[in-house]
Formats: C-alpha cells, sequence, structure tokens
C-alpha cells in the first residue's frame, strides 16, 4: 500500500490513491454527493467509517463539488464499548459532531420481540441517524460499507434466501427525505484497513458481546470468499460486475426496507 501522508495533525493527513480513486468513481458513476448537499457520516468509530470520514473531508477540501460535512455517533451505552474519545478526533479535525447516546440494551428488553439484539439495534441506530438528519438539516446520510460487505450480503442473500440482492450504493429512504450513499462501495476491506493502520485513525474497539455471538453466517461467508479469492484473484471484480443491476439506484423500487433486512444481517 502506498504511504499515507501525514505529519502531526490530522487535518493532513491524505488518503491514498487506491482509496480516493475507486471513491471518485463511485460517486460519479451513482450521482452519490451533489453541489450543496449536507452529508451525515454514521461514525462507529470502526476503521470502514473513520476512513470514510478522511476521505470525506480531503475530497471536501479538493473537490468542485460544494459540500458540508458532519458526523454522528450513536453510543449504544454497552459495557467495554466507550466511543467517546471520537470527540476530541472530531473537534480537532473541525468537523461538527453529534454524539447521541440511548441505552439500547434496555430498550431492546422493553420493546423487542422475537428478534435479534444485532437487528433490533441497527434499526434503533438507523432511525437515529434519521432523526439527527431531519433535526440538523442534513439531506445525505453517509455510510461505510465497502465491497467485501456487498459481495457478502449477495451471497448470504442468494444462498439463505433464495433471492439476488444486496446493499445499494445510492438510494432515497422510505420517507423521501434523506438519500443514504456508500462511498467505499469499490473499496475493500483490507485497503481501510490499512489505511487505518498507516493513519493512525483513533479505531474503536467493538467490544458487544451479541455483536459476537451473531456475526458467523456472515464470518462464513467472508472467509469462502477469501477463499476463494486465493484461486481466482478477479472474484471480487467478477462479483462487482455481476451486482451492478442490484447497486444501481434505478433499481427495485421500494428497497429501503429491504435495506434494513440486510442491515441487520452485519
Amino acid at each position: 500500500m502506498e504511504d499515507v501522508k501525514t505529519d502531526k495533525k490530522q487535518n493532513s493527513i491524505k488518503p491514498p490513491k487506491k482509496i480516493l480513486q475507486p471513491v471518485g468513481r463511485a460517486i460519479a458513476q451513482f450521482n452519490m454527493i451533489r453541489s450543496g448537499d449536507r452529508v451525515l457520516l454514521g461514525l462507529s468509530g470502526g476503521k470502514d467509517s473513520l476512513a470514510l470520514l478522511m476521505v470525506l473531508k480531503h475530497l471536501q477540501r479538493h473537490s468542485p463539488v460544494k459540500f458540508e460535512l458532519a458526523a454522528c455517533t450513536i453510543d449504544p451505552e454497552i459495557p467495554g464499548f466507550d466511543p467517546s474519545p471520537l470527540k476530541d478526533f472530531l473537534a480537532e479535525l473541525g468537523v461538527p459532531y453529534f454524539y447521541e447516546s440511548e441505552d439500547l440494551v434496555a430498550l431492546a428488553n422493553q420493546y423487542m420481540k422475537g428478534d435479534s439484539f444485532c437487528s433490533f439495534c441497527s434499526r434503533q441506530k438507523r432511525g437515529k441517524l434519521y432523526t439527527v438528519c431531519r433535526r440538523e438539516g442534513y439531506n445525505v446520510l453517509a455510510l461505510a460499507q465497502h465491497l467485501d460487505d456487498l459481495a457478502e450480503s449477495f451471497l448470504m442473500s442468494a444462498f439463505n434466501a433464495g433471492q439476488l440482492r444486496t446493499m445499494k450504493a445510492h438510494y432515497l429512504n422510505n420517507d423521501g427525505d434523506v438519500r443514504i450513499i456508500r462511498p467505499f462501495v469499490k473499496v475493500r476491506e483490507n485497503q481501510t484497513r490499512d489505511f487505518a493502520e498507516a493513519a493512525n485513525l483513533p479505531v474503536i474497539p467493538d467490544n458487544c458481546p451479541a455483536c459476537f455471538a451473531k456475526p458467523q453466517a456472515r464470518q462464513h461467508f467472508k472467509q469462502m470468499l477469501l477463499d476463494e479469492e486465493k484461486r481466482n484473484k478477479h472474484v471480487y471484480a467478477n462479483l462487482w460486475t455481476a451486482m451492478q443491476p442490484l447497486i444501481a439506484d434505478d433499481n427495485h423500487a421500494g428497497l429501503a426496507g429491504l435495506e434494513d433486512a440486510l442491515d441487520e444481517e452485519e
């Protein structure tokens, strides 16, 4: 991986071309960011969302398309998971930051019926992000799922549900007031990991016991794809081509509801 250019200030971190180029192509292909957009990034504190934060900050400075950028973290108040150190990092970056706390375990115990905690948590977080978008006047919500996530969702849907679907690159939510974009749809997970490590981004470890217990199915397909990639180096490129009709934003009317279901498989 090419070196990440940086000095002591986080504002000077320049993401590598191996990430910037596919992000730029994805934004152009799917018309993700438009002049005057106010973009809110869902910032979990993981490697992917922090990498996307730095990419969007870089684009905001250098792109001819002018847009506003902010970030929001939903703190689920789960023991062992503390994203509060992100506050100082965002302040240093000069990015407006919204930090929302909600006891999701207590909410799940009160309202969850016949559902997994991960599914409930995913829906609550997404709803909270929509609320912040509306309250603060942001019309675009940026999420950090990457090509590996899309490929895994595609196989999980085909194998387990007999349906061809995956996450979309750009779509309008069911209420029609927030556009959801995924600028990393052409970026590989190992690229976000390498960038986060090289730039020394303040990745917050996810210590939720429920999350560790849930993702066995996704991990199975992740490993399946990585093993296949050792035999066929083009497997992700081929899946990207195969998924084009599913990713495009002119397909599957009303897919916002299906998006929530796919996210619950995370």
